[in-house]
C-alpha cells in the first residue's frame, strides 16, 4: 500500500496488471461460454444453425434463451434417406 502512495506522490498512477489480465481472461472465457450453443450447432452441422444463432445472440443473455439455443443445437438430426431410384 505504501508503494502505491509513493507512486501517487511522484505523479505516477499505480498499475494493476494482474487484475487487468484476470479481467481479460474472464471476458474471453465468458464470451466462449456464451457462444457454446452456437459452436456445438456448427460442429454438429445442425440444419437450422441460423435459428440457433439468433436465439443465442439475442436471448442468450437470459438463462432460458441460452438453454433453448443449447437444446436447438443438441437435438437429434433427421436421418438422411437416399432418393428412391426407379
Amino acid at each position: 500500500m505504501s508503494n502505491n502512495l509513493s507512486l501517487i506522490a511522484a505523479g505516477q498512477a499505480p498499475t494493476n496488471a494482474g487484475g487487468i489480465a484476470t479481467a481479460i481472461i474472464l471476458a474471453i472465457a465468458g464470451t466462449l461460454l456464451y457462444f457454446v450453443p452456437l459452436l456445438i450447432g456448427w460442429r454438429r452441422h445442425v440444419r437450422n444453425l441460423g435459428s440457433v444463432a439468433v436465439v443465442n445472440v439475442f436471448l442468450g443473455w437470459t438463462l432460458i434463451g441460452w438453454v433453448v439455443a443449447l437444446a436447438l443445437a443438441c437435438r437429434s438430426r433427421e436421418p438422411v434417406t437416399p432418393p428412391a431410384s426407379g
